[in-house]
């Protein structure tokens, strides 16, 4: 019952979905311990138990509850709207305007895309916007909404 304390208190202050599999095993180890079973292999179980519910719960409970991802301002850039301001080679990287700030840029596919075109940021790779041009249609209907 100890080691169950003690391995909650530990997960409590750490949130790191590591001990709280131990506390789980622990806690079953007290049922298990008033059937007339020997420490060693009561260690055995409990060692068992825990690697069991470590390697195979702890994945599902992580995306579940989504632990060690905090999305910052940069994720909330992805996917709004970018004007070229110097063009994009697939050689040399380029130059957008992007909520307000000048972003060093470069084209999903590598291709080249000329100063004045809306893009879509895809993704941010460090200081550098991954873009996408809309499509010809797409920048039509922007223009025609704004």
């Amino acid at each position: 019952m100890a080691l169950t304390i003690i391995f909650a208190v530990i997960e409590v202050c750490t949130f790191g979905l590591t001990t709280v599999w131990f506390a789980l095993a622990a806690l079953v180890m007290v049922f298990l311990s008033s059937l007339n079973i020997t420490l060693p292999f009561q260690l055995l179980i409990f060692l068992a138990l825990s690697a069991l519910m470590l390697f195979f719960t702890r994945p599902l409970a992580i995306k579940k509850l989504k632990v060690g991802k905090e999305k910052t301002n940069i994720d909330s850039l992805v996917g709004m709207h970018a004007l070229v301001t110097r063009t994009i080679s697939e050689f040399e990287k380029g130059e957008v305007k992007l909520n307000g700030q000048s972003w060093s840029a470069r084209a999903e596919d590598n291709s080249t895309v000329p100063e004045g075109t809306k893009c879509e940021v895809v993704k941010i790779e460090g200081v550098q916007a991954i873009v996408r041009p809309l499509s010809q249609t797409r920048q039509d209907s922007d223009t025609q909404t704004s």
